[in-house]
């Protein structure tokens, strides 16, 4: 079980986040707080996994809370906020991932996905001899041939119904995994996901526009032009910092 917390100053909010995580039966909710001192303090005592931790708070901010744990004590955070621009702030913090209000149900259970992940890469780090977590090649299957396809190697991914796409330069070569699963199976610090059909290695991205409805434009190296969903935007801006 996944022991997971809820802060946020709005009691409508905290009722939103808690009936979602009611829909998955691995989650064990294990305390509310409406405000930054209750949560430090609830924190210390249930010990909690993950928390979702609003930003915007009278008083103490939730990101302030969170610098006032211990590292070694601090859990996984999804920042939440009605408000943008936040990312690098909670990139210092490590933050797991940056969900916009209105929450969106999908980015919801793709936060939980990525916490699920990183707690099963925190137990990998744990045992000697275990294989990493993250892909590092893909086999798939090109005519009668199996082609092997690096990570290193890949521009960026899309879907393309039960299969992704893999961009290698020119090429694209059709993996038999939808991108949500594979996307739990890439490397965070050199993958991120800026859209539900749309994944980037973070490093062939070479500039930004920001877009008049809150998406942002993207442009590869190569020229190859993508567009990032407002609800993936803090998450590639996070994702840039750290490079």
């Amino acid at each position: 079980m996944m022991r997971v917390m809820v802060v946020d100053d709005e009691p409508l909010a905290r009722d939103g986040v808690r009936a979602r995580l009611a829909r998955h039966k691995d989650i064990c909710l294990v305390g509310e707080a409406g405000e930054g001192e209750a949560a430090i303090k609830m924190i210390g005592q249930s010990r909690p996994d993950l928390v979702f931790m609003d930003v915007q708070m009278p008083g103490m901010s939730g990101i302030d809370a969170l610098r006032r744990i211990a590292p070694a004590e601090r859990p996984l955070a999804v920042l939440l906020t009605a408000y943008e621009n936040f990312a690098v702030a909670g990139f210092e913090l490590q933050a797991l991932d940056y969900l916009l209000k209105p929450i969106d149900d999908e980015r919801f259970r793709e936060a939980l996905d990525r916490a699920r992940a990183a707690l099963r890469s925190r137990a990998h780090d744990g045992v000697a001899g275990t294989p990493p977590p993250w892909a590092e090649r893909f086999t798939v299957r090109v005519g009668q041939r199996i082609a092997v396809v690096d990570a290193n190697d890949i521009d960026w991914i899309e879907a393309n119904d039960d299969y992704a796409g893999l961009h290698v330069g020119t090429r694209v070569y059709l993996l038999r995994e939808p991108l949500h699963q594979l996307s739990l199976r890439l490397d965070p610090r050199r993958f991120t996901r800026i859209h539900r059909s749309t994944i980037v290695r973070i490093d062939r991205i070479a500039e930004l526009e920001a877009l008049s409805n809150r998406d942002c434009l993207l442009r590869l190296r190569d020229g190859t032009p993508l567009r990032a969903s407002r609800t993936y935007v803090e998450q590639l801006h996070a994702a840039l910092a750290a490079r």
